[in-house]
């Protein structure tokens, strides 16, 4: 099948930068950018022959503000490095205008304020095109949740075959970018939510370390590992609009960072594991230098940990959040809980909050349980795995996920196919990122690079190497729109 909206088609393939520099010489304009956008969010996310329900809800001031920022432009009043750039945001960061429901309908009405980081694009100039749909709650409800599905939203589906799975949480946020509706997007992350979209759409996805990036104002699961991220489908576009979204700025002075394998991370995918060795032995004979050294593995207690942590948190943050979000009839996990039992039918469709009953009986985070799981798990994140792997290097690479599976509303998902880097940079608080690495299967694969707190310049810097050797070998490339099952 061919790209579905030929009309629109040169603008999809477009990036942030590249636009930045059309817009900049007139060759565009930002209102035609988002019109032909909108033209195309309307043929493509919703239309008779292809439907990624991608998008929650498109800004009803899209336009509006695209002819201010033409406006500006032409008097010489360029506002900031993302002026006239259209950037989607996840549906659990609310925006004045965008629901912010977490793929609830718990909520009602649009959000009143604008989270800080939407603050951060609007004063750079960004504008805020649409709002994405997310697996409900951010993944946080049930084990047997599927990804990408909401009440609110229904089910994202993967542009490069839209029997497969988008991944979660953020999956809208990596399917939209995948067919090029937007050049830019903000997901969120506790535990795979960018990099799992980002690997199985074939665009590229940052976690930051936890805290770079303000979570004021985004739905949330546990402080100890929540992070907004930018998503984009390169690595220049992504540190663009990571150094919005932190306010650090791209260092000026070149960086050189030094890059490890980890020997012992796959995903257990055996033709996504091979391919990642193809990969690897494809970037050394480049000429990159790349270390190689065994890494740690979780055990069972590992992930038990992680889950109590996840879940006490979960009741205190989510009633914190909730006591202070304007204009919601939902104040607590408990309320949540009753609003989906009183609202079984749509809420309760294809799985239930097991999640959240257990965060209800675990007594939040001032328990001896909650600090223990979290001493025990932060020990063996830092101290025991990411430390020892990286001593004498600034990366960690391994690959992300194997490709995307059949997404199933019935049983739930079949995700087994995860490298263990994502859990341990997760529970660490500590950035990681997913780039594209070719093909498996006919679906995207992705390649992680993790690294120590704050190390952020340096993953982008690794990233791009890894992106230049890959473009320069044509190994990376875009959906080919299968709307029939792969089998």
């Amino acid at each position: 099948m061919n790209d579905p909206h030929p009309p629109s088609r040169d603008i999809a393939a477009t990036g942030a930068r590249d636009l930045l520099e059309l817009l900049a010489t007139g060759e565009v304009t930002s209102r035609g950018v988002v019109e032909t956008l909108l033209e195309r969010i309307d043929a493509v996310d919703a239309g008779s022959d292809v439907a990624v329900r991608s998008i929650a809800m498109v800004s009803p001031d899209a336009v509006t503000i695209a002819e201010e920022r033409d406006r500006q432009r032409g008097s010489g009043q360029v506002t900031g490095p993302l002026h006239g750039v259209p950037v989607l945001i996840k549906d659990n960061i609310e925006a004045v205008g965008l629901p912010g429901w977490a793929g609830s309908t718990a909520f009602v009405g649009r959000a009143t304020r604008d989270a800080p980081l939407v603050t951060r694009l609007r004063d750079a100039g960004a504008i805020v095109l649409g709002s994405t749909n997310l697996s409900q709650w951010a993944n946080i409800r049930s084990p047997y949740s599927t990804s990408g599905f909401s009440a609110s939203g229904g089910l994202v589906a993967n542009p490069w075959a839209l029997d497969r799975s988008a991944g979660g949480s953020s999956a809208g946020a990596g399917a939209a970018l995948a067919a090029g509706l937007a050049p830019l997007g903000v997901g969120t992350e506790t535990d795979g939510s960018i990099t799992c979209p980002a690997s199985l759409n074939g665009v590229v996805g940052l976690k930051p370390t936890v805290g770079n990036v303000s979570r004021d104002g985004v739905v949330p699961i546990c402080h100890s590992q929540d992070s907004p991220g930018p998503m984009a489908r390169n690595v220049g576009d992504v540190a663009l609009l990571y150094a919005v979204l932190s306010a650090s700025p791209e260092p000026q002075t070149p960086l050189t960072p030094r890059l490890v394998e980890a020997s012992t991370w796959r995903t257990g995918h055996r033709d996504t594991d091979r391919h990642f060795e193809e990969i690897m032995a494809l970037l050394r004979g480049d000429g990159l230098q790349v270390g190689r050294r065994e890494a740690a593995l979780a055990s069972a207690g590992d992930y038990d940990d992680e889950l109590t942590v996840m879940l006490c948190e979960l009741v205190d943050d989510m009633g914190a959040y909730l006591s202070s979000r304007p204009g919601t009839a939902v104040r607590s996990l408990a309320d949540i809980v009753a609003h989906e039992d009183e609202h079984r039918d749509v809420e309760q469709r294809y799985f239930g909050h097991e999640f959240f009953l257990r965060a209800l009986s675990s007594g939040g985070s001032d328990t001896g349980a909650y600090r223990m799981a979290r001493d025990r798990n932060l020990h063996w994140a830092q101290e025991l795995c990411l430390s020892p792997v990286l001593e004498g290097y600034d990366v960690v690479v391994a690959p992300a996920y194997g490709p995307a599976w059949k997404s199933d509303l019935v049983n739930g998902d079949n995700a087994k196919f995860v490298s263990p880097s994502i859990m341990a940079a997760a529970v660490a608080g500590w950035p990681i990122m997913s780039v594209p690495m070719g093909q498996v299967q006919g679906l995207p694969v992705g390649l992680t690079l993790a690294g120590r707190a704050q190390s952020e310049w340096q993953l982008l810097a690794a990233a791009r190497q890894v992106e230049e050797v890959l473009s320069r070998h044509e190994v990376v490339s875009t959906p080919t729109w299968r709307a029939a099952a792969l089998g």
